[in-house]
C-alpha cells in the first residue's frame, strides 16, 4: 500500500497544482491556526496576501529548500550575536538549547546569563578559540598514548585528549547516534557543548557532510511549524500554521516543490477528505485483528457452560461441546434437552437468552456487513488507482502514438496526461471518502455528502472508460472534447466535495460515531538519520 499511496500522493491535477503554487509565495509569515474550543474556525485566515479568500480545504504554506533553511538559521544566529554580544557558534547553541525561540532566549539570557550558559553546556570563561596543539609530555587519558608530536585539543573546560580519540568520539556520536547539535566534552563529568568551530576543525572529512545535514534538521525538527517533506531523497521542508490540536477540524494537506503531496498533520500521504484521527483509526482497523474477531463474532458462539469457542460445520441445531460434552441448541443457546426430539426446529425462539444471544450475534453481522461495505469500497479504489496507475506510467507512450496517427501536437495530445492525472487525484480522494464515511452518523448532512461522493465516483468511472479507449478512437475529435470535458467535471466535482466536507468540518457541524483523537504519530516518521 505505502508504495502506491507515495506514487498517487505525487499527483495532483493541474488546478491543485496552480493554487498550491500561488501559496508559496512569501507565506513565511502566515498566523498558526489557534482555534477556540467553543467557536469554530476563522476562514478568513485561510487567505492569502492578496486577500483573497481561499477554499476550506485549503490551508497556507510555504516549501523551504535546504538554502532557505540555512539562511533562516544564520539570520537568527547573527541577530542574537549583535544582541548578546557573543561569539556566533556560541549563540547557535544557546538557539538550540532554546529550541530556536530567540524571543525566550534573549529574555532569559538577560534575566540570568549564567544560569543559562550553564544550562546551554557553555561556560562564561573567555579567551581565544581552543586550537589543536602539541604539547610535550602530554598523556591522552583515554587511549593513554604519549608518543611525540601527538595533537591533542581541550575545550574551554580544560579536558584535553588526542585528536584520534576525540575523532572516534565524534564519528560514534555522528555516525552511529545521528547526533550534531548538542555533542559533549568526552569527559564523564562534563557537561560542556563542542561548538561547530570545533566540530568543523575536529570532524573527518567523510563525516563532514552528514554532520552539517544533522545540524540543519534539528532547525526543521524543533519548530512545530515546520516539517520535513516524508518523500523519498527530498531535502526540502515546509511551512504550515496549522497545530495539532486543529487536527479535527482541519485536513492540513501540502504540497513540496518535488510533488508530493502529504498531511502536515501526520506526515502520511494526501488523505482529504478524512480527519487524521478517523485516518488512524481506519488504517489500524484495517491492519490489526479487530475484523478477525468480528468474523468469529459472527460465524461461531460460546459453549453456555464452558465459554468455548464453538464453530457450526454441519446443518443441524443440537449442538455438543467437545471439551464439556454440554449440549445445547444452536438457535436459543438452550439446553438441548428442553428440546424434545426436535433436531430442526427450535420451539425456544423467545426466550430471554435465546433472543440476546440472537441480538449479539445480528449485531455482529450488521457491523461486519457495515466495515465490509466501506472496505470493499475503499480497498476498490486503491485497486483501481494501481490499475490507473500503470495507465499513467503509459501515458506519455500513448501520446507519442497519438501524435503520430493524428498529426496532432505534442501540446495538443496533453489533454491524455491531464485526464491521467485527474484520474489519480480523484481515486485517492474517493478512497478516503469511504473511510470518512464509516465513522460519520447518519444526518442530513450525510446524504448531501453520499450525494457527492456519488456524482464524483460516476464521473472517474465514466473518464477512466474513455481514458482507456484504443489510440484509434483517441485521435478522433469528438472523443478528445468528450475527455477533456469529463476531466474538468471530475476536478469540479472533486473540489465540491472537499470544499463541503471541509466547511462542515471546520464548523463542527458533522457528527461522527467514534472521538476523532488519535495516536500520536511516531517521532520517528520524520527522521532522517
Amino acid at each position: 500500500m505505502d508504495s502506491d499511496d507515495e506514487f498517487m500522493s505525487a499527483v495532483s491535477s493541474d488546478e491543485d497544482i496552480a493554487l498550491d503554487d500561488s501559496d508559496n509565495e512569501d507565506l513565511s509569515g502566515a498566523e498558526d491556526f489557534d482555534f477556540d474550543d467553543d467557536e469554530p474556525p476563522d476562514l478568513g485566515i485561510l487567505k492569502d496576501v492578496g486577500h483573497k479568500k481561499k477554499a476550506a480545504y485549503e490551508v497556507k504554506y510555504t516549501v523551504y529548500r535546504p538554502e532557505d533553511i540555512q539562511k533562516q538559521q544564520d539570520d537568527l544566529v547573527n541577530e542574537v550575536n549583535m544582541i548578546l554580544d557573543i561569539r556566533p557558534e556560541e549563540a547557535a547553541i544557546l538557539l538550540r538549547y532554546f529550541r530556536w525561540n530567540k524571543e525566550r532566549l534573549i529574555e532569559d539570557y538577560m534575566d540570568k546569563p549564567r544560569q543559562v550558559l550553564e544550562a546551554a553546556g557553555l561556560t562564561q570563561k573567555s579567551g581565544k578559540p581552543p586550537r589543536l596543539e602539541v604539547i610535550p609530555g602530554f598523556v591522552c587519558d583515554i587511549c593513554c598514548e604519549d608518543e611525540e608530536g601527538l595533537e591533542s585539543y581541550a575545550l574551554k573546560c580544560g579536558h584535553r585528549y588526542c585528536v584520534n580519540c576525540y575523532r572516534h568520539y565524534l564519528a560514534q556520536k555522528i555516525r552511529e547516534e545521528g547526533e550534531a547539535a548538542r555533542i559533549q566534552c568526552p569527559s564523564d563529568d562534563c557537561n560542556l557543548i563542542i561548538d561547530s568551530i570545533s566540530l568543523d576543525l575536529l570532524v573527518t572529512s567523510e563525516l563532514t557532510e552528514r554532520y552539517h545535514t544533522l545540524l540543519n534538521r534539528t532547525y526543521v525538527e524543533d519548530k512545530e511549524s515546520l516539517k520535513w517533506c516524508p518523500a523519498p531523497d527530498c531535502p526540502n521542508a515546509v511551512e504550515c500554521g496549522v497545530k495539532k490540536k486543529d487536527l479535527d477540524r482541519i485536513v492540513p494537506t501540502v504540497a513540496c516543490a518535488c510533488g508530493h503531496r502529504f498531511c502536515f498533520g501526520c506526515i502520511l500521504n494526501d488523505h482529504q477528505p478524512a480527519p487524521c484521527g478517523l485516518v488512524k483509526k481506519w488504517l489500524k482497523k484495517c491492519a490489526d485483528d479487530s475484523e478477525t474477531a468480528n468474523w468469529i463474532s459472527a460465524n461461531t458462539k460460546e459453549c453456555p457452560k464452558c465459554n468455548s469457542t464453538i464453530e457450526k460445520n454441519g446443518g443441524c441445531n443440537h449442538m455438543t461441546c467437545r471439551k464439556c460434552k454440554h449440549e445445547f441448541c444452536w438457535m436459543c443457546m438452550g439446553l438441548w434437552s428442553e428440546h424434545g426430539t426436535s433436531w430442526y426446529n427450535c420451539n425456544r425462539f423467545e426466550e430471554k437468552s435465546g433472543t440476546e444471544a440472537r441480538d449479539a450475534q445480528a449485531k455482529s453481522r450488521v457491523s461486519l456487513e457495515r466495515y465490509l461495505h466501506y472496505y470493499n469500497r475503499y480497498a476498490n479504489h486503491e485497486q483501481s488507482a494501481r490499475l490507473d496507475k500503470d495507465i499513467y506510467v503509459k501515458t506519455e507512450k500513448k501520446m507519442v502514438e497519438l501524435q503520430k496517427k493524428s498529426g496532432m501536437s505534442w501540446i495538443e495530445v496533453q489533454y491524455l496526461n491531464e485526464a491521467s492525472q485527474a484520474l489519480q487525484t480523484c481515486r485517492q480522494t474517493l478512497k478516503w471518502t469511504y473511510a470518512f464515511a464509516f465513522y460519520l452518523a447518519r444526518t442530513n448532512l450525510t446524504t448531501i455528502f453520499e450525494d457527492n461522493q456519488k456524482d464524483l465516483e460516476m464521473a472517474v468511472e465514466a473518464l477512466s472508460e474513455m481514458f482507456e479507449k484504443p489510440v484509434a478512437d483517441l485521435a478522433e475529435s469528438k472523443l478528445k472534447v468528450d475527455i477533456m470535458d469529463k476531466t474538468a467535471y471530475c476536478t469540479k466535482r472533486r473540489l465540491i466535495l472537499l470544499e463541503d466536507t471541509a466547511e462542515n468540518l471546520a464548523t463542527g457541524k458533522w457528527t461522527f460515531n467514534t472521538e476523532l483523537s488519535a495516536p500520536a504519530v511516531s517521532s520517528g516518521s520524520s527522521s532522517r538519520q
